[in-house]
C-alpha cells in the first residue's frame, strides 16, 4: 500500500481538477436540496388542489340533486316530515332489527299485583334509620372487587 501511494504524484492540473470537482460539489449540493424542497411542495399542493376538485365536484352533485324537485320531496318527507293533503304519516317507534330486539323474560299480565308492604311506612323507617345511624358506611366507589354471577338469558 505505500507503494501505491508513494506512486501518486499531485500535478498541477490534478490539483485544478480536483478543486473543480469540490467546488462543484459545493455548488450543487445545496441546489440539489433546493430543487427537492420545490419537489416536495409542489407534490403537497397538487395533492392539495385535487382535494379540492373532488369537494368541488362534491358539492356541484349535491348541488343538482337540490335543483331536482323529487329529491327535495324526498327530503321534506324524511328529515321534516312534510306530507301532502289527504295523506297520513305514520312514524314506527322501535323499527330494530328483530335480532336485535330485547326479549321478553315472562310474559306481561293484565292483572295487578298487590304488594305486601307498606311503602310509605318503609320510606319513612329508611328515613329515620339513616338520619340516626351512629356509624357511617364508606361509600363503594367504582366496580365491586367481586362481581355476583348472574344468569344471563338466552334469546
Amino acid at each position: 500500500m505505500r507503494q501505491w501511494l508513494g506512486g501518486i504524484r499531485l500535478s498541477g492540473f490534478m490539483v485544478i481538477m480536483l478543486g473543480l470537482v469540490i467546488l462543484a460539489a459545493f455548488v450543487l449540493v445545496p441546489t440539489l436540496g433546493v430543487y427537492l424542497d420545490q419537489r416536495q411542495q409542489i407534490a403537497a399542493l397538487e395533492a392539495a388542489v385535487q382535494v379540492s376538485r373532488d369537494e368541488v365536484a362534491d358539492l356541484e352533485a349535491q348541488r343538482e340533486r337540490w335543483g331536482d324537485e323529487a329529491f327535495i320531496t324526498t327530503q321534506a318527507r324524511e328529515r321534516l316530515y312534510y306530507v301532502k293533503p289527504g295523506e297520513v304519516i305514520y312514524l314506527v317507534d322501535d323499527d330494530l332489527p328483530a335480532v336485535d330486539q330485547p326479549q321478553e323474560v315472562e310474559p306481561i299480565s293484565d292483572e295487578l299485583a298487590a304488594t305486601d308492604t307498606d311503602w310509605m311506612s318503609q320510606l319513612v323507617r329508611s328515613a329515620t334509620e339513616a338520619g340516626l345511624a351512629q356509624v357511617v358506611r364508606e361509600p363503594v366507589i367504582g366496580v365491586p372487587d367481586q362481581p355476583t354471577p348472574s344468569s344471563t338469558p338466552t334469546p
